[in-house]
């Protein structure tokens, strides 16, 4: 079942309902559901989708030509292709009057064995399917490659494109349609041990148990996310060894530049090519303080990809024992327990989404068009730090809110430390708002004292009470 993804449909289906000669261009991460989505598209469609090997040109050259006579011209069975100029040729002609849709999966493969491909691409596109009524979509997971060599003013065919869809992880929300049958607790950390990735989400079964499926996909030696994280680095990079170990690092909670330094013994110039990389693919974000963003100390480099996250903290002290088949007690003994405590901060980003949504949709005090978090001194001058900060840069106005994902209510100490906390940010900013959200509701004296003009208690079932 397809689900999703309305919103990169929709783009697809108005670009083919322009005439003549379009192209997209999708790319993101592995897993994140490209080939699913252009699969979904084109079914119902005159269309012939290829995905590239890693082999030679004139190899892909012979399977793409195959591929296109099976889907478009089934009569032509059996004609081959040796030479990419003639095979485009041969499209030309399949495409000149009635819409056909030609998709191209994975084209790093080819581009990074023949350095004249990009440049023989582009003729062809230029002379042969621009003259035509064919919908080009052309599709990769190497994210550097797809912006240095497909997207950017370098490429031999920048400019040739219609428009370009960078495929991100599912939200909360969306993620929860995954697992339709799960309480909204379990939901969320679904999502937050997948990231949203549309292949990780695929893997839990909501007949089964949360535990289960946690167990079965991380704690076993056959489970599809005990490795994945290694299999990704050997995918993405040669020096699989350094950026392991500045995951790990991460992980452990170094999170700026000399910190991972110090466990990692890698120089800043190491450090700084391969937070980069790892930024890139979406393994690991920079975080500056709201509000604060020019201050070069308040930079903290964190793990966001959910799947990374729950696998660095937990599997590799498990290893030993998921090897003798011991994962499950490992799990119920080490992991368990502290599910709560991992969704902390997954549950703040979770929150910091439903902000900006409420605030884009007018349902706040102000028109938030930014999130993130804060940290610093408190007033007392001991370190601190605002969970949500959500800023209208238009009013100079601010909503301010704690997150809790714990087994006990909001109480007075929590509520009464964020309304303390008023000032801290740039005293540019009217904090006009106050938002708590919790897994376990409020204390009476909460819910007392809330002022309903000023302050939202929220719960998370409020969070999946939401149109999107």
């Amino acid at each position: 079942m397809f689900i999703a993804r309305e919103k990169e449909l929709a783009i697809l289906q108005d670009t083919y309902n322009k005439p003549g000669f379009q192209m997209t261009v999708i790319y993101g991460r592995r897993r994140i559901g490209k080939s699913t989505l252009i699969t979904e598209f084109i079914k119902d469609k005159r269309a012939s989708y290829y995905v590239a090997s890693k082999t030679s040109l004139e190899d892909n050259v012979k399977k793409w030509g195959r591929q296109f006579v099976e889907d478009v011209v089934p009569e032509l069975s059996g004609v081959e292709f040796n030479d990419l100029e003639n095979f485009f040729k041969f499209v030309g002609n399949y495409c000149r009057n009635e819409r056909l849709i030609m998709a191209i999966d994975e084209i790093p493969y080819i581009a990074e064995t023949d350095a004249s491909f990009l440049s023989r691409f582009q003729i062809a596109i230029d002379t042969i399917l621009a003259t035509g009524n064919v919908y080009l979509i052309i599709s990769g997971s190497a994210i550097s490659f797809m912006e240095k060599e497909v997207l950017s003013e370098k490429s031999p065919i920048f400019g040739r494109r219609t428009n370009q869809i960078f495929l991100k992880p599912f939200d909360y929300l969306d993620s929860g349609k995954f697992v339709p049958h799960y309480s909204v607790e379990e939901k969320a950390i679904v999502y937050g041990v997948t990231g949203g990735v549309a292949k990780y989400l695929t893997l839990f079964d909501d007949t089964l148990t949360l535990d289960r499926n946690l167990i079965e996909n991380y704690f076993t030696t056959s489970g599809y996310l005990y490795e994945e994280p290694h299999n990704l680095l050997m995918q993405e990079f040669r020096t699989v060894n350094t950026y392991n170990s500045v995951i790990e690092a991460c992980s452990n909670g170094a999170n700026k530049v000399n910190e991972i330094s110090d466990k990692t013994h890698e120089s800043t110039a190491t450090l700084s090519y391969v937070l980069k990389n790892l930024m890139t693919v979406g393994v690991i974000s920079k975080i500056h303080a709201m509000t604060d963003e020019k201050n070069k100390k308040k930079v903290s480099y964190e793990i966001t990809d959910g799947m990374y996250r729950f696998w660095y903290r937990f599997v590799p002290m498990a290893k030993a024992a998921i090897e003798m088949g011991r994962g499950e007690i490992y799990y119920n003994k080490n992991v368990k327990g502290k599910l709560h405590e991992y969704m902390g901060e997954i549950f703040e980003y979770m929150c910091r989404h439903y902000i900006l949504l409420k605030g884009l949709d007018g349902e706040l005090n102000c028109l938030v068009t930014n999130t993130g978090k804060w940290w610093g001194q408190g007033h007392d001058r001991k370190p601190t730090d605002i969970d949500v900060v959500g800023i209208d840069n238009i009013n100079n106005q601010a909503v301010l809110g704690e997150c809790k994902f714990k087994n006990e209510p909001i109480d007075k100490a929590v509520y009464e430390a964020l309304i303390d906390r008023k000032g801290l940010i740039d005293k540019k900013y009217d904090e006009v708002q106050y938002v708590f959200f919790s897994l376990s509701g409020y204390t009476e004296w909460v819910k007392e004292t809330a002022d309903s003009e000023k302050v939202k208690l929220l719960t998370l079932e409020d969070l999946y009470d939401i149109e999107q």
